[in-house]
């Protein structure tokens, strides 16, 4: 779905939800609101907006969420009596209230901390299949015994066969790492997938950051089986230190409580980390991922792979074989530096087109319709070629040019430009770390 026109569908469900509610059919009014909220809070995070525009959507979330709240309350208790829109609970209600997880639905500040965490539930599937990462064949089977199975076959997870309850994503920068973690959203269908960042945790307010994590955990299990995706997890819980601020050290000890701590009931909930430097993780934390996968540079059977990827329906000229060479030329290089090279090989037939003098005809599919061969297309070449007209990029029409095709010189042009970004310092200092605590991917 457009980002666009997710707004005007949050808009559609709410105006829907108060019509239901008007014509006292509270269950689907119920539905609506919340799944209106939810469109609310995509919208929030994903549409550019300013900040009052995000202000006015938020108190108009927290009108709704109130609203069903009650709804909810009603349709429990199976009251005679519709609850008038705005009403307080009554005085019996309140006496009756004791319950804590009651008092907990009511509190004001919680519902207004998880309403802000709910910007972190991915609603949309990113589309990542396993199959679209190449290599990293460890990583994915144990992502997949962590996550998909227990999700699919839940009676194999009972007694002491118990599913992982945190794992660590770990290695260079540019592996696959975060990519790892959206073919685990797309692919773990039935379960809610928290992605969080440091942005969403850290409060300027003095103790509502601890909170935030509690909430978040909270939040977490009411939707199990739930997925909470640290990414950059050494931001949040590095090592501690006498000079470090209280803030920092609190937020860490939540962290250290909700992940394994009394009367933490953490059955359905996956914490999964990831992380370029995981020797600067607190010990305690590194304890509470109980499984450590090291995500390596590629192969050179994988960095095969990837270039495939990465050239995907381009027009290019290369074979099997110069594909080949490409991959045993990058030794070294993450993947992320693979996607650069061949981005950079990719823009030199635009840079071709944009500094010739000299075009000539051929044939070949129109620009606008595939389907349709043309045989007056332009293509830049050489002014000493046959045919060679003299005119520049300017002169060309628009559903004329020729997309010229990439070719091993374009790929060679741009490895002799690209460097890989992994040095050699981190790669010992993983290294040890995998020695250490880690298990290969």
């Amino acid at each position: 779905m457009a980002s666009g026109s997710t707004l005007q569908k949050a808009i559609d469900i709410v105006t829907k939800a108060t019509e239901e509610d008007r014509n006292k059919n509270y269950e689907e009014a119920l539905r609506l609101y919340e799944h209106g909220v939810e469109y609310f809070l995509h919208a929030i995070k994903y549409e550019a907006q300013g900040d009052k525009a995000k202000d006015s959507i938020r108190a108009k979330c927290f009108q709704y969420l109130d609203r069903a709240e009650k709804l909810k309350a009603y349709l429990k208790k199976g009251k005679k009596k519709p609850v008038k829109d705005g009403d307080s609970a009554s005085k019996d209600d309140k006496t009756k209230g004791n319950d804590s997880s009651d008092s907990d639905s009511d509190d004001p500040e919680k519902k207004k901390l998880q309403a802000k965490l709910e910007g972190a539930i991915v609603f949309e599937k990113p589309h990542v299949k396993w199959s679209d990462v190449a290599g990293l064949e460890g990583a994915k089977t144990a992502l997949k015994e962590a996550v998909i199975l227990p999700i699919k076959f839940p009676h194999l997870f009972t007694g002491k066969r118990m599913p992982w309850k945190g794992i660590l994503l770990f290695g260079p920068p540019g592996t696959g790492k975060s990519y790892l973690a959206k073919a685990v959203a797309t692919e773990a269908n039935n379960s809610t997938f928290f992605s969080v960042s440091s942005s969403d945790l850290v409060s300027k307010w003095l103790g509502e950051s601890e909170k935030l994590v509690k909430n978040l955990f909270e939040l977490a299990r009411s939707h199990k089986p739930s997925i909470i995706f640290i990414d950059e997890v050494d931001s949040l819980c590095s090592a501690r230190s006498d000079n470090e601020s209280e803030s920092a050290r609190r937020i860490k000890t939540e962290f250290l409580v909700q992940m394994q701590g009394v009367g933490s009931d953490n059955d359905g909930v996956l914490v999964l980390g990831a992380t370029n430097t995981p020797w600067i993780l607190d010990s305690a934390i590194r304890r509470r991922f109980e499984k450590r996968i090291y995500i390596p540079l590629p192969e050179e059977h994988a960095r095969l792979v990837m270039f495939k990827i990465h050239l995907g329906n381009t027009a290019h000229t290369l074979t099997e074989d110069n594909l080949r060479t490409l991959a045993s030329k990058t030794d070294g290089f993450s993947g992320s530096d693979i996607s650069i090279v061949v981005r950079d090989a990719l823009m030199q037939p635009v840079r071709k087109v944009q500094t010739a003098t000299h075009f000539k005809q051929v044939s070949g599919p129109s620009p606008v319709d595939k389907q349709t061969i043309c045989d007056d297309l332009l293509v830049p070449c050489s002014p000493g070629d046959p045919g060679a007209i003299e005119m520049t990029w300017v002169d060309v029409p628009g559903d004329k040019l020729f997309e010229p095709p990439v070719t091993m010189n374009d790929m060679l042009k741009s490895l002799a430009s690209t460097k890989p970004t992994v040095n050699e310092d981190d790669m010992k200092k993983l290294n040890k770390f995998t020695e250490d605590f880690g298990q290969e991917g």
